[in-house]
């Protein structure tokens, strides 16, 4: 089973890893059989399992039900889940929200922002209770940004968002998620925190490499974001499976043949 203690031995090592959203058991046996790393339940189900145009009218009720669902298949992979947009703008909604979905399966909470959550990451810590501090494009922001845009370009940006990194960091976050920031701001970050780092649209040295699974399968409508490759179509699944397409890309990532430099931004 893989635990927090697997993934900071990991970054200790140099050995990347994986981490695929995932939201039903079936996929979630799929993605073990595959060695996938790390599982995220993502608000994303918002837009691809809901239909929504964007994360923000996901519940924490859904997020329980697919955190449920993907924890009674999964015996290997480390658990994170998405508390949803307004579920923590308070402490104790924080605190409530966060048992709920620990208690339906998550290993590890996460939460979209910057130093403001630093209350919040040091109460869930001592009472138990990881987090994935997310950072760069937060899509539960997107009204605030103006659309989904990469984040960090500018040097004030970039250093509020290593300010930030540290911060939570040094307030007890477990893990941290760069999402559409600049390669080198994403090393810098990943450079600058003793904690396992994640990334998406955040180019190649990150500790680990998250994808929608949705995306990662080719199940994409409308424009594909720069940082998705479709393995499901990759010549290199031999199985031409959906299980063959979770296992290359666990061993792409841990390999370091994804991402490749036409996936990121400078």
């Amino acid at each position: 089973m893989i635990t927090l203690s697997t993934l900071n031995k990991y970054k200790k090592d140099g050995r990347k890893f994986s981490c695929l959203t995932c939201y039903d058991a079936m996929f979630a046996k799929m993605m073990e059989n595959a060695e996938v790393d790390t599982i995220l339940i993502g608000d994303s189900l918002g837009m691809v399992v809901q239909g929504h145009d964007s994360t923000l009218p996901v519940s924490v009720d859904d997020i329980v039900y697919h955190t449920a669902n993907v924890a009674r298949s999964n015996k290997h992979a480390l658990i994170l889940a998405d508390l949803p947009f307004m579920s923590y703008a308070t402490l104790d909604d924080a605190i409530a929200n966060s048992r709920k979905v620990m208690q339906a399966g998550a290993h590890v909470i996460k939460i979209e922002g910057g130093s403001e959550l630093c209350d919040i990451v040091t109460t869930l810590a001592n009472a138990g209770t990881p987090t994935c501090v997310h950072l760069g494009l937060t899509p539960q922001s997107v009204n605030v940004f103006g659309g989904y845009k990469v984040q960090g370009k500018s040097d004030d940006s970039a250093a509020q968002l290593i300010n930030d990194a540290k911060a939570v960091v040094k307030a007890g976050a477990a893990i941290v998620l760069l999402e559409c920031v600049p390669a080198a701001l994403a090393k810098a970050v990943t450079e600058a925190v003793d904690v396992p780092v994640i990334g998406i649209g955040a180019g190649a040295d990150t500790d680990g490499q998250v994808l929608v699974m949705h995306d990662m399968l080719g199940v994409t409508h409308g424009r594909v974001a720069r940082f998705v490759h479709d393995f499901l179509s990759d010549e290199d699944n031999e199985a031409r499976s959906v299980q063959g397409a979770f296992s290359l890309f666990h061993q792409s990532v841990i390999k370091g043949s994804y991402p490749k430099e036409e996936h990121q931004f400078n």
